[in-house]
Formats: C-alpha cells, sequence, structure tokens
C-alpha cells in the first residue's frame, strides 16, 4: 500500500511506538510535511489496541493531502477533520501531507500503535543528514518496488 502511494521504489525510513497515555495525546491538527513534492513519503499507522474517540485516536481530514489552489490550510477548524476507530490489528496507511492529530485519552484505556515512515528513494540522502537528529539506529539501505507490495485484489 506504502509503494503505491509513493509509485516508485522507496525505502523504510524508520518505526517508532506510541502510546498516549491518560489525559495525554491531544494534538493539533497538522501535517507531517515531506516538503519536497506530493507523494514522497507515506506513513502506516499499525494499532495494537482497538481505537476510538475515548483513547485517544487519531483524526484525519479527508483530501487534505491533496495539493489545493485554494488559502493554506487552517490547522485550528476542526469541522472537516474525522474521527477514526476501529479494531486492534488495523493499519492506516496515508500520505505525509494528510492533515491529522491524535486525540486526547479521555479514559486512560490502551492505544498502543506503531508509526512506520516509507520514503521515496530519491530522499535517501536527505534523510541520511538527518539520522543522527531524529536517533534512527536502524539499517535502512533496503529498497523496494511498489509492485512487491500490491495486493492482489
Amino acid at each position: 500500500m506504502a509503494g503505491e502511494l509513493i509509485g516508485e521504489r522507496f525505502f523504510l525510513s524508520h518505526v517508532e511506538g506510541r502510546e498516549p497515555l491518560a489525559n495525554g495525546g491531544q494534538q493539533q491538527l497538522h501535517r507531517d510535511l515531506s516538503a519536497q513534492r506530493p507523494g514522497d513519503i507515506a506513513t502506516a499507522l499499525a494499532f495494537f489496541d482497538d481505537y476510538g474517540p475515548e483513547n485517544g485516536a487519531t483524526r484525519i481530514v479527508p483530501g487534505s493531502h491533496r495539493p489545493e489552489p485554494d488559502a493554506p490550510f487552517d490547522f485550528h477548524d476542526e469541522s472537516s477533520a474525522v474521527q477514526l476507530s476501529g479494531s486492534a490489528g488495523d493499519i492506516l496507511v496515508f500520505d505525509v501531507d494528510l492533515v491529522h492529530a491524535g486525540s486526547l485519552n479521555v479514559i486512560g484505556a490502551r492505544r498502543r500503535s506503531i508509526l512506520i515512515s516509507y520514503f521515496s528513494e530519491s530522499l535517501y540522502a536527505s534523510h541520511l543528514e538527518t539520522v543522527a537528529l531524529r536517533n534512527i539506529r536502524m539499517d535502512t539501505s533496503d529498497r523496494f518496488a511498489p509492485p512487491e507490495f500490491a495486493f492482489a485484489g
């Protein structure tokens, strides 16, 4: 799925764990922003626990990853945001330019997830420049082509 979003050779950039604790996890709407070009980075969020409004599930703004000729997005306007909910084992794959945010875990129930980031091969040099800053300690030299990850339908 990530390969289909990126549409060219890509690599696994990094993996990080997340778990918003009770009364934590609230984020303002934002983009993880590649600042390069649309579609060059994709993220997968894999959920280990059921998730919904009560335990701080992710909010997204559908379609916000597409380049717009309109005014810049107002990250304080929540009117277009959709609260996700689902089950342990679900995986959300999205373009990093999609506007999204974590929500407040009001009941303190577990919402463990891992965030898996895939970058276009063309971003490898930029990735290497920031590895130490982001404390990445993994081999990122493997390359994948989109057809290797295409789902049979």
